[in-house]
C-alpha cells in the first residue's frame, strides 16, 4: 500500500496506520508526513480542554453528532493519560462515541501522553496533520484533564473551547488562570446541576477581568459564556454557532492560516530541540556528570561544557 497516497484520497486505514508509525517513532511515518504535509494547513483545529470531571468527552460526542448534521467530516484526537508504571492507556474516549464508528466520515483515534506533559500526546501534532491530509474539515482535539500551565493545546488549536462544570469547589481554580486567559470560548458543561448560577458568576467575572486587563476593541473577539447539558444535546447547536464565528473571525483577519504557520513553526524548533538533546545525552563526558554529582562542578558550568562538548564533536573536522 502506498500510504501516503490512500491517505490523500481518505483512507481510513492509511489514516491509522500513518498515525500508529507516528505515535510510536516509526521513521515510515516521518516519510508519510513528508509527502503529506503540502496538502495540510486546512482543517479546522478544535482544541477541548478543562478540568477532570467536566465532561469533555460527552460534549465532544454531541459535537459530533452537531456538526455531522451540518454535513462536516469531523476527525477526532482524545488524549488519554498513560500509566507511569506500566506506560498502558485505557483509550476508553471511543467507548463514548461509540455511535460514531461505523461512520464513514468520522474519524476518532485515542492516543496515551506517554508521560508527555501539557495535556497533550507527543504525537497530536502529527495525527492532526494525517486526519487534516486525508479531508476532514475539522478536527476535534479533547486533552486529558489540565492543570494551570498545562495549554499545549492553545498552540496548537485553531479555536480553544474551555469547558468547566458546577460542583468542583472554586470552578476557576480547577480550570485554572492560564487557561482563563487563552480561551477563546467558555462552556459550563451539566449546567442542569447545583450550583450552575454561582460557576456561571464566577466565569462572568473572570471573563469580565481579562477582556479590562486586554483592553478589548471592537474588532478583537470577545469570549462567549455558554450554557450546555451535553448527555442531553442542550445547547450544543450554540456551541458549534459560536465555533463556527470564531473561524470566520480567524479567515477574516487572516489569523487563521497565520495560528497555522505558527503552529508548524514551533513544531520544528521542538523537533530540533528534541533531537539536540538526545545526541547532548548521547555525548555527554560522564566525567563533567559525575563531578556535578560530587558537588565539585555546578549544573550551570557543566552545561556549558557539556554544549561546548557536543558543538565541536558535531563540527566538521579541519
Amino acid at each position: 500500500m502506498d500510504v501516503a497516497k490512500e491517505l490523500l484520497s481518505g483512507t481510513i486505514l492509511a489514516g491509522a496506520r500513518a498515525i500508529r508509525w507516528l505515535d510510536d517513532g516509526d521513521p515510515r511515518g516521518a516519510r508519510t508526513l513528508a509527502e503529506i504535509f503540502p496538502h495540510t494547513g486546512n482543517a479546522h483545529i478544535i482544541g477541548i480542554t478543562g478540568p477532570p470531571g467536566a465532561g469533555k468527552s460527552t460534549l465532544v460526542n454531541a459535537l459530533i453528532s452537531e456538526q455531522r448534521r451540518r454535513g462536516r467530516r469531523v476527525g477526532v484526537i482524545a488524549i488519554d493519560p498513560s500509566s507511569p508504571f506500566t506506560g498502558g492507556a485505557i483509550l476508553g474516549d471511543r467507548v463514548r462515541m461509540g455511535k460514531h464508528t461505523l461512520d464513514p466520515d468520522v474519524f476518532i483515534r485515542s492516543i496515551g501522553t506517554r508521560g508527555q506533559a501539557g495535556g497533550l500526546a507527543r504525537s497530536t501534532h502529527d495525527a492532526c496533520l494525517i486526519l487534516d491530509a486525508m479531508g476532514y474539515d475539522l478536527v476535534l482535539v479533547e486533552t486529558v484533564g489540565v492543570g494551570q500551565d498545562e495549554i499545549d493545546v492553545v498552540a496548537l488549536a485553531h479555536t480553544t473551547v474551555i469547558v468547566g462544570v458546577p460542583g468542583l469547589g472554586d470552578e476557576i481554580q480547577a480550570v485554572k488562570a492560564g487557561l482563563m486567559e487563552a480561551g477563546d470560548l467558555f462552556v459550563i458543561n451539566k449546567a442542569d446541576r447545583e450550583g450552575y448560577e454561582d460557576t456561571y458568576r464566577q466565569f462572568e467575572l473572570m471573563l469580565h477581568l481579562r477582556a479590562e486587563s486586554k483592553a478589548l476593541s471592537s474588532e478583537d473577539w470577545s469570549p462567549p459564556l455558554l450554557r450546555a447539558v451535553a448527555v442531553k444535546d442542550e445547547g450544543i447547536a450554540e456551541i458549534v454557532d459560536a465555533i463556527d464565528q470564531h473561524k470566520a473571525m480567524l479567515q477574516n483577519t487572516g489569523e487563521f492560516g497565520l495560528r497555522s504557520a505558527q503552529r508548524e513553526r514551533e513544531q520544528a524548533l521542538t523537533l530540533t530541540c528534541t533531537e539536540i538533546m538526545r545526541s547532548i545525552r548521547q555525548s555527554a563526558d560522564p566525567a563533567i556528570l559525575s563531578a556535578v554529582e560530587r558537588r565539585e562542578m555546578d549544573p550551570y558550568r557543566a552545561s556549558q561544557l557539556l554544549i561546548k562538548n557536543w558543538q565541536e564533536a558535531e563540527s566538521p573536522q579541519t
